[in-house]
């Protein structure tokens, strides 16, 4: 293979790599949806998110979540699973893989079990958190979420 050859193939794959990364440009405001809550969630990331200038949609079902999906575009969500039955969480990501497809989503849960870990890996869950969740290790997976997905330091300390 001459170098013109490998210089044009080296070409593309920055190009793919680069479009991998959306532009936060592209969106006419920052909105994370929270989905379920047992206790004040959507207060203690608001106190993440105002500072930043980040909008928190909160869904409380399945049909809020379609439809804040659907009339919002959303940079990520984050997935509070109920206590006594994590596979919801589940669940609810598969609803939103069918939705938006490559939104990233954070899980949080209880016990995150081998077999928890294994189906969220398989939905492609950006991350999955142990609750009583620590709010500093939140904002370390936001900032390293925005950075991989849009290159973007809006949670960096």
């Amino acid at each position: 293979m001459c170098s013109c050859t490998l210089s044009i193939v080296w070409h593309g794959v920055c190009n793919s790599i680069v479009a991998m990364v959306a532009d936060l440009k592209q969106f006419d405001e920052l909105n994370v949806l929270a989905i379920r809550s047992d206790w004040d969630w959507p207060g203690a990331l608001r106190d993440i998110f105002r500072p930043r200038g980040v909008n928190l949609l909160v869904a409380e079902n399945t049909n809020d979540i379609v439809n804040v999906l659907r009339q919002r575009r959303i940079c990520t969500t984050i997935i509070d699973t109920d206590p006594g039955e994590p596979e919801t969480g589940l669940w609810t990501l598969k609803i939103i893989r069918m939705e938006q497809p490559l939104m990233p989503c954070i899980l949080l849960a209880d016990r995150a079990t081998n077999m928890m870990l294994e189906k969220a890996l398989q939905l492609d869950a950006f991350s999955v958190m142990t609750k009583p969740v620590d709010m500093n290790i939140l904002k370390d997976q936001l900032n390293r979420l925005f950075v991989k997905r849009y290159g973007s330091h809006i949670f960096s300390s």
